[in-house]
């Protein structure tokens, strides 16, 4: 979309024809520039500072470039965002930006004579805001601010400018020295550094990537993965721009200390199809090939989508000509368990939707679910929720904080049954890529309200739970294409795609897009990859040789194609596959690969 002519441009112009005042119009003009940084909002909030962290950099809808600004008021704050500039004393300066929403203000305060400000009562499309002030006798900076208002939802802005004298900048610092490690924990690094003569904040980058700025010089960073190495570098910034970077520290984070579940270092992770039969055939319990580490029983479901009511309906005899007796499953898991195998009950899957919407569901869930567990002995619970079991509300924006009642029930059970059998009950789930790395771009409905509202629903349950999960096995098949940390739309069918998933939960992620709101990485004990077992059991299928690069990349940082990892995690646990049934019907092609891969 072509933009309209900039009124300043339309204005010298206009002054250009008026003969004597020539030279004088381009020598005023000469001067002026656009001093709004990331006024298009193309580097996230960079520059800029939202309160209540209300604000985040989104895909959708832009009017220029390919990001804009989205913030939300809540409460008793009404989502400004705003940065300071460098102005010049008795001048006059003209701010444009265009928003969309309702009662959206542009603004600037700070001026040194009258701050101003305009607004638009109800904006669908994109619209233009403009104002202009002149600053004071003694004025240097002026705040310039966007915001919205009381509970009338999200707003939108974007390509805001300010238009004026520039002021020299001079040069930006030199780079940093003396960059040094101080405190390493299992998920976080302390950094120090010497000051550098005019810098006014400084930037902190980990692997190539900025993470986080400080104002001072020192700082820490955290949501690191434990037993894993990091390289660090600092720049200097002052109004002029940012310097180079200073010269790299490594820092490797200390062994995380995970609940203790008994499982080996490297785990294989099957499903079983326990109540049901298919073009696999049944497997009995006792059959189950010894180098399966976590069997998930599949599955239990409710009784109805919202009564939380969970049952594990073993498949009957018509269907299973072959089936155990429930004696001998139970012996059978006994016997898994005398061996050091760990039995879960999964919850869910393709068919079984299950809608915690209240309370009562709730503690039905808790109930119903560890009667399960009681009966049968096992070690666990693995969720396994799919299509529309995890949805989020309009309103609920913010992962860390969830208030949709499906999701806050979720974590509220889980808890309840964590507490309930202590610090050896295995925990594990195996979302959709949907639901996690979709995350990354999109988040619920997004706060203009387009997107679907499962995008990233797993996140707050992942996120609430993460020191009581024990496993976490996105299901990296039946998926779309995904982005990745490298802004790139990465397949399923070979080594990139998994490499890239992988990384993103080991290395954490802004939520929508918004950097000030980050997924934190989980500790690479906690995750396995999720492939299918062969090419009957689902989309995505990858050959021996591309599980065995993925494993390379993200344990040994070899074999990684042209995505470049984070890090490198030789602690991380294991593969997952669905299914344990598939793949003995593929004469065990997935087992083995595992077998020759970790010993």
């Amino acid at each position: 979309m072509e933009r309209s002519r900039p009124v300043l441009a339309v204005l010298t112009a206009a002054l250009l024809a008026v003969p004597g005042i020539t030279a004088l119009s381009s020598a005023a003009r000469a001067a002026d520039a656009d001093l709004a940084k990331n006024g298009g909002f193309e580097s996230g909030l960079d520059n800029w500072s939202c309160t209540a962290n209300s604000g985040t950099a989104v895909k959708s809808p832009v009017h220029g470039g390919s990001s804009a600004l989205q913030a939300t008021p809540a409460g008793n704050d009404y989502a400004q965002c705003a940065q300071t500039v460098t102005v010049k004393p008795n001048s006059q300066y003209s701010l444009a930006g265009y928003v969309r929403g309702s009662y959206v203000y542009l603004g600037a305060s700070g001026t040194g004579t009258t701050d101003v400000s305009t607004w638009t009562q109800s904006a669908p499309d994109w619209q233009r805001l403009t104002t202009s002030f002149t600053t004071g006798p003694s004025t240097a900076k002026v705040t310039i601010y966007t915001h919205g208002w009381y509970a009338t939802g999200a707003y939108y802005a974007d390509d805001i400018s300010l238009t004026g004298p520039a002021v020299d900048p001079g040069q930006p610092p030199t780079a940093p020295t003396g960059l040094a490690v101080g405190t390493v924990t299992s998920s976080s690094v302390a950094l120090s550094w010497s000051a550098v003569t005019g810098a006014t904040s400084y930037a902190i980058y980990r692997g190539g990537v900025k993470v986080q700025t400080a104002s001072g010089t020192s700082a820490t960073v955290s949501g690191l993965s434990a037993a894993t190495a990091y390289s660090f570098q600092v720049t200097a910034v002052n109004d002029a721009g940012e310097s180079a970077k200073s010269t790299a520290v490594t820092a490797t984070t200390s062994t995380g200390s995970g609940p203790t579940t008994g499982l080996p270092t490297h785990a294989l992770i099957g499903y079983l199809h326990a109540s049901f039969a298919n073009g696999s055939g049944y497997t009995r319990l006792a059959d189950v090939p010894d180098s399966w580490d976590v069997i998930d029983l599949a599955f239990g479901e409710p009784t109805s989508a919202t009564s939380g009511d969970i049952r594990f309906n073993r498949c009957p005899v018509t269907e299973c000509p072959n089936v155990e007796s429930d004696a001998d499953f139970k012996a059978a898991v006994k016997a898994k368990q005398a061996a050091g195998k760990k039995v879960l009950i999964s919850i869910g899957g393709a068919n079984g939707q299950v809608q915690l919407t209240t309370t009562a569901a709730r503690d039905t869930f808790v109930s119903s679910v560890s009667n399960i567990i009681d009966t049968y002995g096992l070690d666990g619970l693995d969720i396994d929720f799919e299509g529309h079991s995890l949805s989020l509300d309009a309103s609920d924006t913010n992962f860390k904080s969830p208030t949709t009642p499906v999701v806050v029930n979720l974590i509220a059970a889980l808890k309840t049954l964590k507490a309930r059998y202590g610090a050896k009950f295995v925990l594990s789930m195996a979302p959709e890529t949907f639901f996690v790395q979709m995350g990354y771009q999109f988040y619920g409905t997004g706060k203009f309200g387009g997107q679907d509202p499962r995008c990233g629903a797993y996140l707050p349950v992942i996120y609430a739970l993460r020191d009581d999960l024990t496993l976490l096995h996105v299901q990296d098949y039946n998926s779309g294409p995904i982005m990745g940390l490298d802004n790139q739309y990465h397949t399923m069918g070979g080594a990139d795609f998994h490499i890239a998933m992988t990384d993103m939960l080991l290395t954490g992620f802004p939520v929508a897009g918004d950097t000030n709101n980050v997924f934190p990485a989980l500790r690479p004990d906690q995750i396995a990859i999720g492939m299918p077992a062969s090419v009957n059991a689902g989309n995505g299928y990858v050959a021996p040789a591309e599980v065995t690069k993925t494993l390379d990349c993200l344990t040994k940082k070899v074999s990684c194609g042209s995505y470049a990892t984070h890090g490198s995690w030789p602690s991380l646990r294991g593969l997952m596959t669905w299914s344990i049934n598939w793949d003995r019907y593929a004469n065990g092609e997935f087992q083995r690969t595992f077998d020759g891969y970790f010993g």
